[in-house]
């Protein structure tokens, strides 16, 4: 994974009238949840806010990152957990990170990407991809960028499912029953194949 630095600055864990003036100053309330619990056993947060300049580089882009969270000169490394948006402005209200070290294994969703030309494609199918992102189990440092997937012997009308994949130093979490891609008959192929067995 790539690796991205942000920086911010603590705050006091208020309401929405806290929340809705930092918003008016350009900042994004955020929070951090890491191995730290509380009494009832729940994560307690870390309370801090951060520009919109600043989560730009992280939120806007198909990648993923290993996030250096630099919070008043402090750092700690983090994945994104969640980011809320205005349901109407598409501006950021709020996001959460999750505090990681290099031995404990996290789950995260990572983008895949289709390699190869499918059988099916050559017989005039068209290759679909059904879900943009795995979410895969393994220490940080182990998750790559994105997941290639091989479709070259993939035929038409065929799938391929979650449980059928594997990649080396990660565990699928992703359900096996989930189909990843799938080469859909298209009206050319149908064509075809109707041909092929009026002349058999």
């Amino acid at each position: 994974m790539k690796t991205i630095e942000i920086k911010g600055t603590a705050r006091t864990a208020g309401g929405k009238k806290l929340a809705k003036q930092l918003r008016k100053e350009g900042l994004v309330p955020c929070n951090i949840y890491g191995e730290k619990r509380g009494e009832n056993g729940l994560p307690v947060a870390t309370a801090f806010a951060v520009t919109n300049e600043e989560l730009r580089k992280l939120l806007y882009t198909p990648d993923i990152y290993t996030v250096i969270l630099n919070i008043d000169g402090k750092e700690c490394k983090a994945i994104l957990k969640e980011a809320q948006f205005h349901p109407v402005k598409d501006n950021v209200l709020h996001v959460d990170f999750y505090e990681i070290t290099d031995e404990k294994p996290i789950v995260m969703e990572v983008p895949i990407k289709l390699n190869g030309l499918a059988e099916g494609v050559k017989a005039g199918g068209k290759l679909a991809a059904s879900v943009r992102k795995l979410k895969v189990k393994a220490v940080h440092t182990a998750i790559p960028e994105r997941l290639d997937i091989d479709v070259t012997n993939l035929q038409l009308g065929k799938t391929i499912k979650a449980g059928e994949l594997s990649f080396e130093g990660l565990e699928m979490v992703t359900s096996p029953s989930v189909v990843v891609c799938q080469v859909m008959m298209t009206r050319n192929a149908r064509s075809a194949a109707a041909a092929a067995e009026e002349e058999a």
